[in-house]
């Protein structure tokens, strides 16, 4: 069953980010993400304003992890640190 990488980013520092968006793209890639959104625009309908959106869908759970888990995103991530607050999980799809 599918599973999906869902990301809410609040960006506090978009020139440092833009490291970020690059490295996590190669992640991607090396892990055969399929993008369905990234930061498009978003209407709140309930809640808190959401900030940039990200939704990744992977084969699998274990997919998932294993991209997460990767020295790939590993090294993204570490370039994030300080540009933006993070909330992301995953999810099982239908």
């Amino acid at each position: 069953m599918p599973a999906y990488i869902v990301a809410d980013v609040h960006v506090t520092n978009p020139r440092q980010y833009e490291d970020y968006k690059r490295l996590s793209t190669l992640a991607m890639r090396a892990y055969d993400a399929k993008v369905l959104v990234r930061g498009g625009a978003t209407r709140r309908l309930e809640g808190r304003e959401p900030g940039r959106i990200v939704m990744l869908e992977f084969s699998s759970v274990a997919a998932a992890q294993a991209f997460y888990d990767s020295w790939q995103y590993r090294r993204a991530r570490n370039a994030r640190e300080g540009a933006a607050v993070m909330n992301m999980f995953i999810v099982e799809g239908i």
